[in-house]
Protein backbone atom coordinates (compact mmCIF):
# COMPACT_ATOMS: atom_id res chain seq x y z
CA UNK A 1 0.00 0.00 0.00
CA UNK A 2 1.25 3.31 -1.09
CA UNK A 3 1.85 5.84 1.65
CA UNK A 4 -0.53 8.49 1.97
CA UNK A 5 0.78 11.84 2.65
CA UNK A 6 -1.20 14.36 4.35
CA UNK A 7 -0.76 18.15 5.09
CA UNK A 8 -2.79 19.23 8.59
CA UNK A 9 -3.74 23.01 8.31
CA UNK A 10 -5.52 24.74 11.51
CA UNK A 11 -5.13 27.34 13.42
CA UNK A 12 -5.99 25.75 16.88
CA UNK A 13 -2.50 24.10 17.99
CA UNK A 14 -4.09 22.04 20.68
CA UNK A 15 -6.47 20.54 17.71
CA UNK A 16 -3.41 20.59 15.34
CA UNK A 17 -0.76 18.72 17.91
CA UNK A 18 -3.75 16.07 18.91
CA UNK A 19 -4.19 15.27 14.89
CA UNK A 20 -1.25 15.40 14.47
CA UNK A 21 0.08 12.45 17.03
CA UNK A 22 -2.98 10.38 15.28
CA UNK A 23 -1.80 10.68 12.02
CA UNK A 24 1.57 9.54 12.83
CA UNK A 25 0.46 6.11 14.60
CA UNK A 26 -1.36 5.02 11.51
CA UNK A 27 -0.27 2.71 9.25
CA UNK A 28 0.65 4.08 5.30
CA UNK A 29 -0.06 8.14 6.66
CA UNK A 30 2.65 10.39 6.46
CA UNK A 31 1.87 13.43 8.42
CA UNK A 32 4.26 15.90 6.10
CA UNK A 33 3.03 19.55 6.59
CA UNK A 34 1.97 21.52 9.14
CA UNK A 35 0.17 25.12 8.52
CA UNK A 36 -1.38 27.75 10.50
CA UNK A 37 -3.44 29.29 7.81
CA UNK A 38 -4.53 28.93 4.37
CA UNK A 39 -1.09 31.35 3.73
CA UNK A 40 1.36 29.42 5.80
CA UNK A 41 -0.05 26.80 4.00
CA UNK A 42 0.50 28.18 0.37
CA UNK A 43 4.17 29.36 1.69
CA UNK A 44 5.26 25.86 2.64
CA UNK A 45 4.14 23.91 -0.28
CA UNK A 46 6.52 25.96 -2.40
CA UNK A 47 9.32 24.44 -0.72
CA UNK A 48 8.44 21.05 -0.48
CA UNK A 49 9.92 18.92 -3.21
CA UNK A 50 6.82 16.00 -3.08
CA UNK A 51 3.52 17.61 -2.38
CA UNK A 52 1.13 15.92 0.03
CA UNK A 53 -1.94 13.95 -1.11
CA UNK A 54 -4.54 15.29 0.93
CA UNK A 55 -4.94 18.24 2.94
CA UNK A 56 -6.69 18.01 5.97
CA UNK A 57 -8.00 21.94 6.63
CA UNK A 58 -10.17 24.07 8.56
CA UNK A 59 -12.72 25.96 7.51
CA UNK A 60 -12.29 29.43 9.80
CA UNK A 61 -9.08 30.43 9.86
CA UNK A 62 -7.33 34.10 9.87
CA UNK A 63 -5.53 35.36 7.07
CA UNK A 64 -6.67 33.26 4.55
CA UNK A 65 -9.87 30.46 5.24
CA UNK A 66 -10.82 27.04 4.48
CA UNK A 67 -12.77 28.44 1.57
CA UNK A 68 -9.59 30.30 0.09
CA UNK A 69 -7.30 27.97 0.51
CA UNK A 70 -9.45 25.60 -1.02
CA UNK A 71 -10.07 27.53 -4.12
CA UNK A 72 -6.07 28.41 -4.53
CA UNK A 73 -5.02 24.74 -4.03
CA UNK A 74 -7.30 23.74 -7.15
CA UNK A 75 -5.99 26.80 -9.30
CA UNK A 76 -1.89 25.91 -8.35
CA UNK A 77 -1.90 22.19 -7.16
CA UNK A 78 -5.30 20.56 -8.50
CA UNK A 79 -3.60 17.32 -7.93
CA UNK A 80 -3.69 17.64 -3.76
CA UNK A 81 -7.63 16.00 -2.45
CA UNK A 82 -8.86 18.34 0.02
CA UNK A 83 -10.96 17.40 2.95
CA UNK A 84 -12.83 20.19 4.74
CA UNK A 85 -12.65 20.36 8.87
CA UNK A 86 -15.28 22.61 10.16
CA UNK A 87 -18.06 22.96 12.87
CA UNK A 88 -20.44 24.61 10.52
CA UNK A 89 -23.22 21.73 8.95
CA UNK A 90 -25.41 24.32 6.60
CA UNK A 91 -26.36 21.98 3.83
CA UNK A 92 -25.38 25.28 1.66
CA UNK A 93 -21.89 25.98 3.21
CA UNK A 94 -21.23 22.10 2.62
CA UNK A 95 -22.20 22.00 -0.50
CA UNK A 96 -20.57 25.14 -1.53
CA UNK A 97 -17.23 23.56 -0.63
CA UNK A 98 -17.36 20.34 -2.69
CA UNK A 99 -18.49 22.55 -5.57
CA UNK A 100 -14.91 24.50 -4.71
CA UNK A 101 -13.39 21.68 -5.19
CA UNK A 102 -13.27 20.02 -1.73
CA UNK A 103 -13.43 15.82 -1.97
CA UNK A 104 -14.79 15.52 1.72
CA UNK A 105 -16.19 17.19 4.21
CA UNK A 106 -15.87 16.14 7.93
CA UNK A 107 -16.96 17.76 11.06
CA UNK A 108 -14.99 18.03 13.94
CA UNK A 109 -16.59 15.90 16.29
CA UNK A 110 -16.25 12.45 14.31
CA UNK A 111 -14.73 9.99 15.53
CA UNK A 112 -11.26 8.57 14.29
CA UNK A 113 -12.87 5.55 12.29
CA UNK A 114 -14.94 8.32 10.02
CA UNK A 115 -11.01 10.44 9.60
CA UNK A 116 -9.28 7.41 8.81
CA UNK A 117 -12.10 5.74 6.05
CA UNK A 118 -12.50 9.14 4.54
CA UNK A 119 -8.95 9.72 3.97
CA UNK A 120 -8.32 6.45 2.66
CA UNK A 121 -11.78 6.03 0.57
CA UNK A 122 -10.54 9.89 -0.58
CA UNK A 123 -7.21 8.79 -1.60
CA UNK A 124 -8.57 5.73 -3.71
CA UNK A 125 -12.01 6.83 -4.95
CA UNK A 126 -11.55 10.43 -5.26
CA UNK A 127 -14.38 11.69 -2.73
CA UNK A 128 -16.05 10.45 0.51
CA UNK A 129 -19.68 10.86 0.94
CA UNK A 130 -20.98 10.68 4.91
CA UNK A 131 -24.91 11.27 5.68
CA UNK A 132 -24.25 15.02 5.85
CA UNK A 133 -22.26 15.42 2.85
CA UNK A 134 -25.38 13.38 1.22
CA UNK A 135 -28.32 15.80 3.12
CA UNK A 136 -26.51 18.63 1.18
CA UNK A 137 -26.06 17.39 -2.13
CA UNK A 138 -30.04 16.86 -2.30
CA UNK A 139 -30.46 19.94 -0.68
CA UNK A 140 -29.30 21.91 -3.47
CA UNK A 141 -30.82 19.58 -6.31
CA UNK A 142 -34.93 20.08 -7.29
CA UNK A 143 -37.25 17.91 -9.08
CA UNK A 144 -37.04 20.27 -11.48
CA UNK A 145 -33.89 20.47 -12.48
CA UNK A 146 -34.44 20.48 -16.23
CA UNK A 147 -31.78 20.10 -18.86
CA UNK A 148 -28.73 18.53 -18.08
CA UNK A 149 -25.76 21.52 -18.24
CA UNK A 150 -22.28 22.57 -17.46
CA UNK A 151 -21.00 25.01 -14.83
CA UNK A 152 -21.02 27.73 -17.39
CA UNK A 153 -24.90 26.84 -18.25
CA UNK A 154 -24.32 25.19 -21.54
CA UNK A 155 -25.92 22.14 -22.44
CA UNK A 156 -24.32 18.73 -21.79
CA UNK A 157 -24.83 15.18 -23.64
CA UNK A 158 -22.97 12.64 -22.14
CA UNK A 159 -22.28 9.55 -24.23
CA UNK A 160 -23.86 6.25 -23.05
CA UNK A 161 -20.17 4.85 -21.86
CA UNK A 162 -19.64 8.51 -20.05
CA UNK A 163 -23.11 8.20 -18.37
CA UNK A 164 -22.16 3.99 -17.39
CA UNK A 165 -18.85 5.29 -15.54
CA UNK A 166 -20.05 8.37 -14.26
CA UNK A 167 -22.58 5.92 -12.25
CA UNK A 168 -19.62 3.63 -11.17
CA UNK A 169 -17.91 6.99 -10.18
CA UNK A 170 -20.49 7.78 -7.73
CA UNK A 171 -20.15 4.73 -6.13
CA UNK A 172 -16.47 5.05 -5.27
CA UNK A 173 -15.28 2.71 -7.45
CA UNK A 174 -11.62 3.53 -8.84
CA UNK A 175 -10.60 4.01 -11.99
CA UNK A 176 -8.95 0.00 -11.39
CA UNK A 177 -12.22 -1.28 -10.64
CA UNK A 178 -14.23 0.34 -13.27
CA UNK A 179 -11.99 -0.67 -16.24
CA UNK A 180 -11.97 -4.57 -14.64
CA UNK A 181 -16.17 -4.07 -14.60
CA UNK A 182 -16.41 -2.52 -18.07
CA UNK A 183 -13.38 -4.84 -19.84
CA UNK A 184 -11.56 -1.47 -20.35
CA UNK A 185 -7.80 -0.27 -19.37
CA UNK A 186 -7.51 1.88 -16.99
CA UNK A 187 -6.34 4.79 -19.51
CA UNK A 188 -9.53 4.54 -21.35
CA UNK A 189 -11.40 4.98 -18.31
CA UNK A 190 -9.23 7.70 -17.38
CA UNK A 191 -9.78 9.29 -20.48
CA UNK A 192 -13.52 8.96 -20.31
CA UNK A 193 -13.37 10.90 -16.87
CA UNK A 194 -11.61 13.42 -17.89
CA UNK A 195 -13.97 13.86 -20.60
CA UNK A 196 -16.85 14.21 -18.15
CA UNK A 197 -14.98 16.39 -15.84
CA UNK A 198 -14.26 18.85 -19.03
CA UNK A 199 -17.88 18.65 -20.32
CA UNK A 200 -18.82 18.75 -16.96
CA UNK A 201 -17.05 21.70 -16.10
CA UNK A 202 -16.59 19.84 -12.84
CA UNK A 203 -13.00 19.95 -10.52
CA UNK A 204 -13.11 16.74 -9.15
CA UNK A 205 -14.73 13.38 -9.08
CA UNK A 206 -16.72 15.20 -5.88
CA UNK A 207 -17.84 17.55 -8.37
CA UNK A 208 -19.33 14.60 -10.63
CA UNK A 209 -20.92 13.36 -7.94
CA UNK A 210 -22.82 16.81 -7.18
CA UNK A 211 -23.59 17.05 -11.10
CA UNK A 212 -25.05 13.53 -11.35
CA UNK A 213 -27.19 14.10 -8.47
CA UNK A 214 -28.44 17.57 -9.38
CA UNK A 215 -29.35 16.21 -12.51
CA UNK A 216 -30.97 13.21 -11.54
CA UNK A 217 -27.95 10.76 -12.87
CA UNK A 218 -27.55 8.87 -10.24
CA UNK A 219 -29.84 8.51 -7.28
CA UNK A 220 -27.57 8.07 -3.80
CA UNK A 221 -29.65 5.91 -1.17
Amino acid sequence: MDTIRIALVDDQLLFRQAMAVMISSEHGLSLVMQANNGSDCLLQLQSLDTLPDLALIDMEMPEMDGMQLTEELQKKYPSIKVVILSVHSRERLIARMIQAGASGYLFKNCDKEELLLAIRTIHSSGFYINPAVLKAIQSVSSPGAGAVKNATSIPVELSKREQEILQLICREQSNAEIAEQLFLSVRTVEGHRNNLLQKTGCRNTAGLVLFAVKYHLFELA
